[in-house]
């Protein structure tokens, strides 16, 4: 039987997911991943988006999310495609109020239309999941403003990726407008710095942005953004 094109499939074996990203979770969130966890339950406490219904993108395990955030919310639906993921994010303290869903979001052009359809009360969070994939048309920027500007949502996701060590790694927040070179400056001091680019930079396109370094493995690191967007006001 063909795939429903709009139907997430299971992945089990992902590039930056599923069991390599298990194992290394198993080795290093405790102690080498701690800093980075430390500044994304800080951004998640801030993050008041005023719904009772939240709807999380690519959440893996939760390995980043604090102990208790789902009790925040009444209903709390995930979108996870890892069948072990899935499995462990049942079995958190915080998990009454979990459910899956199987839309597939991230694929099709419509993607984030049929999800703001879907879930037109949540609150959506995208865990650290849009540096990890291409847009399948344009760019994130531009859907999630097409799609989802009546949503309140938030995203942390991959900016960069780089073998070199940063020269600073104490999180910052950026309000005006500077370039990723700018950036990354607050960061490293190279001035050759090798980087993939995961094209997620200032993504929505509205500040401020809170910007962490992930040292994802001894001789890797990620610089991490935050990026939020409030619904809109009734008259």
């Amino acid at each position: 039987m063909p795939h429903a094109p709009h139907r997430l499939r299971d992945h089990l074996l992902d590039p930056s997911g599923g069991l390599v990203y298990h194992l290394r979770a198993a080795r290093h969130r405790h102690r080498l991943w701690a800093p980075f966890h430390a500044s994304v339950a800080g951004w998640l406490a801030d993050w008041q988006p005023g719904r009772r219904e939240l709807l999380i993108v690519g959440p893996s395990a939760g390995y980043a999310l604090p102990d208790g955030f789902f009790t925040r919310f009444a209903q709390v639906t995930a979108l996870e495609p890892d069948p072990l993921a899935r499995w462990l994010l049942r079995r958190r303290a915080d998990a009454a109020q979990l459910r899956f869903d199987r839309l597939d979001c991230l694929a099709a052009p419509d993607g984030l239309a049929r999800l703001a359809a879907r879930y037109p009360d949540a609150a959506i969070l995208f865990s650290n999941v849009l540096g990890q994939l291409d847009a399948p048309v344009e760019s994130w920027s531009a859907l999630l403003a097409r799609h989802l500007a009546s949503h309140a949502w938030a995203s942390y996701h991959d900016v960069i990726s780089t073998a070199a060590l940063p020269a600073r790694n104490a999180p910052c927040t950026v309000c005006t407008v500077e370039t990723l070179d700018a950036t990354l400056t607050r960061f490293w001091t190279d001035r050759e710095l090798e980087v993939t680019d995961h094209r997620s930079f200032r993504l929505g396109g509205r500040g401020p942005f809170r910007y962490a370094v992930w040292a994802i493995a001894p001789h890797r690191n990620h610089l991490v953004e935050w990026a939020e967007h409030p619904a809109p006001t009734s008259p």
